[in-house]
């Protein structure tokens, strides 16, 4: 019997492991200075070498040193800036073309339209009906202006992984920057900038169990790229305002406690929800690569029925999930990532995002799949859309 919320929208937040937060509270209570010099007082200089610690275990989860790594308010600030300060180091040295996919998280997207307004020109890349870019077309993409390419690990909504060695080695033979938001993978999905010819990886610790309100960017070295945000000389004069130490050692210790174990677990229950759903509700689509997803993630369109409809009516049975209608979006627009791939704007108000963590269990899931299933066939009844009010025929 399920008592409490069950909580399955852990893209879009994780809840804080408890060992996260008891890591990050001496850096509260009594290593709480700003991180100072060698040459500074031995608090301040305890507080650096903190963070410079946390600094090399997070940047070694990719395959980075230390100063290839720079701590940030968050994933949208680290696109913000990989995607601005790339401009802002190239736009008139090299070219002002930069090429992103039409999926991207709005982080990206909207960095791209800001460009546009400055008369920079950005190529938005059609993605097949599963989500993924095609490399030959991205091939072609490619101009002697463009600077840029900027294609996500994996999606936000749908979870299709995409093949960034194969993105990675295209954008380094034309010449061409190559920037992947990780954010969705980090940790889950093995990514190694050693191996991948990537230049910058935004990640974050709030999928992950670690706190809100810090993020961090990859620059490979060399890389040509300028600060964006006026102020101090913090971040290898990359990003200015003090460091959020409590957050930058959460931070790495979520990243610890990520385990193979917990990874595999949760792809089961992922795989345990589309099995189930496809076999027990009829007019369904799994929205996403069926094999290339990550492990947390399954969305699933239910035709004939309004996505807020759904969520409303699991909230209130005690189940969290998200919806890619346009009702449940501050922009009152359907889901472009739906869209994007090729859907209806039906598809996209049918559509639910379950997404899971350490914190749920397989019970939790046949719980939420007996609730969908129920709560799917009882708006078929009275829905407009439906196509036969007799459920199942």
């Amino acid at each position: 019997m399920i008592e409490k919320t069950v909580y399955l929208d852990n893209a879009a937040a994780t809840r804080m492991d408890e060992k996260v937060l008891e890591a990050m509270k001496p850096y509260f209570f009594e290593t709480y200075p700003v991180a100072t010099s060698e040459f500074g007082y031995s608090l301040g200089i305890e507080a650096r070498e903190a963070l410079e610690k946390a600094r090399k275990e997070i940047a070694s989860h990719i395959g980075a040193d230390g100063e290839e790594f720079i701590f940030t308010s968050g994933s949208t600030e680290s696109s913000n800036l990989a995607l601005k300060g790339v401009a802002l180091a190239l736009g008139e040295k090299k070219g002002r073309h930069i090429i992103v996919s039409s999926i991207e998280d709005f982080p990206v997207l909207h960095s791209a339209k800001t460009l546009e307004k400055q008369g920079f020109s950005v190529t938005y890349l059609d993605v097949d009906n599963e989500g993924l870019v095609d490399p030959d077309r991205l091939r072609d993409a490619v101009t002697d202006e463009t600077i840029l390419v900027s294609i996500q690990h994996a999606n936000q909504e749908i979870g299709t992984v995409q093949d960034i060695e194969t993105i990675g080695s295209i954008c380094h033979d034309k010449g061409v920057l190559f920037h992947t938001d990780a954010t969705h993978t980090f940790t889950r999905v093995p990514l190694d900038s050693q191996k991948v010819e990537v230049d910058l990886i935004t990640v974050s610790p709030h999928t992950i169990h670690g706190p809100k309100g810090i993020g961090g960017l990859y620059i490979r070295k060399g890389t040509p790229i300028s600060k964006w945000m006026d102020g101090g000389f913090q971040e290898f004069n990359l990003r200015a305002g003090l460091e959020n130490i409590p957050g930058a050692i959460g931070f790495a210790r979520a990243v610890e406690l990520i385990t193979l174990e917990e990874t595999e677990r949760i792809k089961k229950m992922r795989d345990h929800l589309i099995g189930r759903v496809s076999a027990e509700v009829s007019e369904t689509t799994l929205n996403g690569h069926r094999s290339k997803r990550v492990p947390q993630n399954a969305n699933i369109t239910f035709h004939s029925v309004e996505g807020e409809s759904v969520t409303l009516h699991l909230d209130m049975r005690g189940f969290a999930v998200s919806t890619g209608s346009a009702c449940f979006s501050r922009s009152l627009e359907a889901s472009h990532v739906i869209r994007g791939i090729g859907g209806d704007h039906e598809r996209a108000h049918g559509s639910i995002r379950f997404t899971f963590s350490r914190y749920n269990t397989m019970e939790e899931v046949d719980a939420v799949i007996d609730a969908i299933t129920e709560v799917v066939n009882q708006l078929r009844i009275i829905s407009p859309l439906s196509k036969n009010k007799e459920v199942g025929k």
